[in-house]
């Protein structure tokens, strides 16, 4: 099992003015997985806040951090910010998928600006906000994402095929 932790950015959230469907749908889609959400959390959208707590669950023993929220154009979206300040090592091609699989269901799709990365033994992804958008990109790397665990935890070395 992969120690998992699950972020929601939205300041109406953290205020308690909207209800979070995202953060519960990620509960939902991972369950009788390898993933054992640990902690699920939502976070104003203060930059400087997300980062810092990006931070402390990379400092534990927590091998996947999965963010709703914050990847969109509005002046507070700010989780891709955070996740770059935090991260050691980039893994574009994560969202990179996210961005192609969605941008054949909507054109839309390509003003996500989420990022990916790994800090320590942590993998960060940031997911979209939207319950619909977070159903489709987590279906589209999920996967994979096993596999990038286990290579990165060097449970497992090959990435050839025979």
């Amino acid at each position: 099992m992969f120690k998992t932790a699950i972020i929601t950015a939205s300041d109406k959230g953290f205020a308690g003015l909207r209800e979070d469907l995202s953060g519960p749908l990620i509960k939902q889609l991972l369950a009788d997985t390898v993933y054992d959400i640990v902690s699920y959390e939502i976070l104003s959208d203060d930059k400087d806040y997300l980062t810092k707590r990006l931070k402390e669950l990379c400092d534990t023993d927590i091998s996947l951090i999965l963010t709703t929220g914050g990847t969109g154009f509005s002046p507070r979206d700010n989780m891709p910010e955070a996740t770059k300040a935090v991260i050691e090592k980039e893994t574009p091609g994560i969202p990179e998928a996210m961005r192609a699989y969605s941008m054949k269901i909507t054109p839309a799709g390509m003003l996500s600006r989420a990022a990916a990365g790994i800090r320590k033994q942590t993998l960060i992804v940031n997911l979209p906000g939207s319950p619909k958008a977070v159903k489709e990109c987590l279906g589209c790397i999920l996967p994979s994402l096993e596999h990038g665990l286990k290579i990165m935890y060097g449970l497992d070395s090959e990435c050839a095929r025979t």
